[in-house]
């Protein structure tokens, strides 16, 4: 009934196994197909590597920036605080005594003078060497002065 079951065979014996095309022959190659893995699997790690890379810098840049909040809140909290001690009633008598010299009824103030002549360092007066420079290295290396 099925007499054409079988491929027909040729005239030495074998079977039509080398008729095939050759696409259906490189792609039963398990050689061609493990080298086909490969570059497939190199092609998609490099925008793999791109983008992870790229992550990794913003991720570096988002830390740098939550750094920066940080301080700048910290920085808000110190001025905030200025201000509130600057509109407070201690600050205003504070500065009302130091730049208007004024003073709280019954109140004695006493002024120090510590006098300027003591703050005031008199400088040498340096007179130029008028040596040769021959003569400055001479007596440097070979003078004995202590």
């Amino acid at each position: 009934m099925n007499q054409f079951r079988n491929p027909p065979r040729s005239f030495n014996g074998e079977r039509n196994e080398n008729k095939r095309g050759f696409f259906s022959r490189l792609f039963s190659n398990q050689r061609f197909l493990a080298f086909l893995g490969l570059v497939l699997i190199i092609l998609i790690s490099f925008p793999l590597i791109r983008t992870y890379s790229q992550k990794k810098m913003v991720e570096e840049e988002m830390a740098e920036l939550k750094a920066d909040i940080a301080k700048y809140e910290q920085e808000t909290a110190k001025l905030q605080e200025m201000i509130t001690y600057l509109g407070s009633k201690e600050s205003l008598e504070a500065q009302a005594r130091l730049n208007l010299n004024l003073k709280k009824p019954n109140e004695t103030v006493v002024v120090i003078d510590r006098g300027e002549s003591e703050l005031v360092v008199e400088k040498e007066k340096k007179e130029p060497d008028e040596r040769s420079n021959l003569q400055k290295w001479w007596d440097y290396f070979f003078s004995f002065d202590l």
